[in-house]
């Protein structure tokens, strides 16, 4: 049987901390799964702390690895050669009374350049039957954006990466110049960036369609919903109904590792999925306990 690999992005905590570990707990003894993130110390001590608590699985490796750094991706993805489950899951936290000026260059570098770099770097080595999940949110649907800059976005994930780069990169600037209210893309950063990372994903699979299937390969965004995590607590008035991260990673797990018919391989491809189910990309879902901004 080959070894297989595995790889979490901003896996110290939280639900990339949850992924590793239910990946780990699942995969075979001689299989690996690589525990990264930016900071050496937080990566070390919490892939000794999960060591800690099991003894059985596959083997944790810490990995630091700071998603900003496209070159970063790039060298690990060459290092690593081929890999079978890629969680492209760092996210940059920002909090509903910060400038969203002192934060865009953050959010855009770690949610989306980070995402189309992981997109490019990583898709070309999946082995057949492999799965690249990027972890979004429902906020990522054309529904959440002003009808004035909808368009902008369906264009850019019907298009290509760059095209996704761009367009993430003119918010950017309207941010910035404190033209994002006027030019449509609104004062809350996440919305745009999630809308971003689907689009990516969108863009990135339209062409790859068909060779993906026929080896069984998956990418997808993914929506693990409401978490209960120090990061989300600011921007949710009521965190009743929220999973804790072991909870929200299991369906992410079972989808990275479970077998999936060739009909539902095609349902989930190149979409935004949540529990089994599409969101659809033009109108979404509802967004419980969404907190005013």
């Amino acid at each position: 049987m080959t070894t297989r690999t595995a790889l979490v992005t901003g896996a110290n905590q939280g639900l990339g901390r949850a992924l590793t570990a239910g990946l780990a707990h699942a995969m075979n003894p001689g299989d690996r799964v690589l525990l990264a993130g930016r900071r050496p110390d937080a990566v070390e001590q919490a892939v000794a702390e999960l060591t800690a608590h099991r003894s059985t699985g596959a083997r944790l490796e810490p990995c630091v690895l700071d998603v900003r750094d496209r070159s970063a991706i790039d060298k690990l993805a060459a290092d690593l050669g081929e890999v079978d489950i890629v969680f492209s899951n760092a996210t940059a936290r920002m909090t509903p009374d910060a400038d969203p000026a002192d934060h865009v260059d953050a959010v855009a570098e770690t949610n989306n350049l980070a995402t189309t770099a992981m997109l490019r770097a990583f898709a070309p080595r999946l082995r057949p039957g492999g799965r690249l999940i990027i972890v979004a949110s429902a906020l990522g649907t054309l529904d959440k954006l002003d009808a004035r800059v909808r368009p902008r976005f369906a264009g850019a994930a019907a298009a290509d990466l760059d095209a996704v780069d761009d367009l993430i990169g003119r918010w950017r600037a309207a941010v910035h110049a404190g033209r994002a209210a006027d030019e449509g893309y609104g004062g809350w950063l996440n919305i745009p960036s999630k809308v971003g990372q689907v689009a990516a994903v969108r863009a990135f699979t339209r062409h790859r369609r068909e060779a993906d299937l026929a080896e069984g390969t998956l990418i997808a965004a993914l929506c693990p919903g409401l978490i209960d995590t120090a990061a989300s607590r600011p921007w949710f008035e009521d965190m009743s109904t929220a999973q804790t991260p072991e909870q929200a990673a299991t369906w992410p797990v079972e989808l990275a590792l479970g077998p999936l018919t060739a009909e539902t391989l095609a349902a989930y491809y190149g979409e935004l999925v949540q529990f089994g189910r599409v969101i659809p990309w033009e109108t979404g879902m509802p967004v419980p306990h969404r907190a005013a901004r």
